[in-house]
């Protein structure tokens, strides 16, 4: 592991004594999460009937499977990394339910509250709230809507739970493109001194985008009363337009989100996790760890014997998280553990194997390759998902769900796979998170809220320097240049066969970043988390021009980040 992951892990994950000094070993860390996860085997209150225990030799290997997967770091899951020894384990991500009354939203903001003191982003759908300035009939007084009440949460995420939290308290904010606040919502956060915890998104509708292309116009409703009719072109604009100058909000295509729903007998979806990457019903949650595809490169290929086994051991490591975890509101337990179960397994290091096998990332090449991969991994972990259904038992709400409808006899999870962002698990593989491009050869990370605002991280890509050592073109002279410019397309001296291959995120054109998201997501049960960076000159039409690719893409969400548009940001190059 590099110096840069072992301070990760230190500050994450290891037992600490009192002083905060680390009291385990990197490999002790894993070794504990093994044994942890795997004494869900030996729970029977989520198993079918006639399920029997594993014995003490069966368990062991069990066992040994986990260790082995995570300290040869190729599958993590940051949750189960993330509380020290305290075997009180949550999920990642909740979405919680927000409707009309004052009751449910503060009651909301109770529960929330425990989630968020243990480390857990939650999404919300605001779209039930009544307008500002309709009449409140029980009181007679004007509402203050929908971002009014965001706002609270806000305050209470800065003053009360992100300083006693296990990391930064983190919401997801959305409302639909039709709610008579909307216009008050896109331009929520262009005031970086507010709503500084959410991240905001808007549910798009198939409505919308068909009065877009047909040049129609848009009614804004609440309750079955229609607010007004607008251009829906002009509200795109305003959209876009917050998008340039601040990076939010982001797009939630939530009709295509429920085209996939797995259980539509149970509800319908209206919110996603705090990174978008995974739609839930209220009270769910989800469970999420990514296979590290870099280290399935063996001498110019893809091993796929061993990422089908690592798949496959990940599902149960994930799907044995549910049974171990802390459920901590007895709704959330009802609806996760013994309901629909849903697990997410991902990737990282996506652009390390592009480099690694000399592909570049804005190539038809890397785009066959993505689907090919992802397939491939969706196919193994629904496989493994149907082997403990029929083992275990199938999720509780199995019949009537998608799976049962397509003729599947067996299934252990509603859904299998999702692709996270995975900040800080990805700087424990040292590789780059999810199936983003690298951001720069070289660059700064820093503000970062997981290891401490003030902490700043010298990234460097360890790929680049082995071929250029390999190429004898390797100097300090040379690494200045690099870590300068961040890219290799300004350095006249490097070879243009390097320049193609390794690409970093704003030498791509954006149409490869969301044809890239738009092939693994064809494959992906959830959602993906991906941003589109564009370059600090590119224009309100470019990200109008995203938006509606993202659309022919069946994305079911989208984030764009123009550089330069915040002045603080987690990645940037060394000057």
């Amino acid at each position: 592991m590099s110096q840069n992951a072992r301070f990760i892990a230190a500050k994450r994950y290891l037992k600490v004594d009192e002083s905060g000094n680390p009291k385990e070993s990197i490999s002790d860390l894993f070794k504990r999460v093994s044994e942890f996860i795997a004494s869900g085997e030996k729970d029977l209150s989520d198993k079918k009937k006639g399920y029997k225990a594993p014995n003490k030799n069966e368990l062991e290997k069990i066992e040994d499977d986990f260790y082995e997967i995570q300290a040869n770091l190729e599958f993590l899951s940051g949750m189960s990394l993330l509380d020290r020894g305290r075997e009180e384990l949550v999920a990642a991500c909740y979405v919680m339910p927000i409707h009309d009354s004052v009751e449910s939203i503060y009651t909301t903001l109770a529960n929330t509250t425990t989630l968020h003191r243990r480390g857990a982003g939650i999404g919300y759908d605001w779209s039930e709230v009544r307008p500002e300035g309709e009449k409140v009939h029980s009181t007679g007084r004007e509402a203050s809507g929908p971002i009014s009440f965001m706002r609270l949460y806000d305050f209470s995420s800065e003053t009360i739970m992100n300083r006693g939290s296990q990391r930064h308290a983190g919401h997801m904010g959305i409302l639909r493109i039709d709610h008579p606040d909307i216009e008050k919502f896109i331009s929520a956060k262009q005031d970086y001194s507010q709503l500084t915890n959410f991240n905001i998104s808007i549910a798009i509708t198939d409505k919308f985008v068909e009065a877009l292309k047909e040049r129609k116009t848009f009614e804004l409703e609440f309750g079955g009363k229609i607010y007004r009719e607008i251009d829906p072109k002009k509200l795109l604009r305003e959209i876009t337009d917050s998008i340039y100058r601040s990076g939010e909000p982001g797009f939630i295509f939530i009709d295509e989100v429920n085209r996939t729903n797995p259980t539509p007998n149970v509800g319908k979806m209206t919110a996603t996790n705090q990174c978008g990457e995974q739609p839930l019903l209220p009270y769910e949650a989800c469970n999420l760890g990514s296979v590290v595809l870099s280290k399935f490169y063996n001498g110019g290929r893809i091993d796929w014997d061993r990422l089908e086994y690592v798949v496959k051991t990940g599902v149960r490591f994930l799907d044995n998280t549910i049974t171990v975890s802390k459920h901590l509101l007895p709704e959330i337990e009802q609806m996760v553990k013994y309901g629909n179960r849903k697990v997410g397994i991902g990737v990282m290091g996506w652009a390390d194997l592009l480099y690694l096998l000399e592909i570049p990332y804005d190539s038809e090449e890397a785009l066959v390759l993505a689907r090919k991969v992802m397939k491939f991994i969706q196919e193994k972990s629904h496989e493994a998902s149907q082997e403990l259904g029929e083992q275990k038992g199938d999720f509780g709400n199995f019949k009537g769900s998608r799976w049962d409808k397509k003729g599947y006899k067996h299934m252990r999870n509603a859904t299998v796979t999702t692709i996270a962002p995975n900040g800080t698990t990805s700087l424990v593989a040292d590789v780059n998170g999810g199936i983003e491009p690298v951001f720069a050869l070289a660059y700064v990370r820093k503000n970062m809220e997981t290891v401490g605002a003030e902490t700043e991280m010298i990234m460097t890509n360890a790929i680049l320097e082995k071929r250029l050592k390999k190429d004898w073109m390797y100097s300090q002279e040379i690494m200045e240049k690099i870590a300068k410019e961040g890219t290799l397309q300004n350095i006249d001296e490097m070879p243009e066969e390097i320049k193609k291959i390794f690409v970093v995120s704003y030498d791509i054109a954006p149409e490869w970043h969301i044809k890239m998201q738009g092939a693994f997501q064809k494959y992906t049960d959830n959602a993906v988390s991906k941003t589109i960076n564009l370059p600090e000159k590119s224009t309100v039409e470019d990200i109008e021009k995203a938006f509606y690719l993202a659309i022919d893409q069946h994305l079911k969400g989208l984030t764009i980040y123009r550089d330069k548009s915040r002045d603080k940001q987690v990645l940037n190059l060394k000057k």
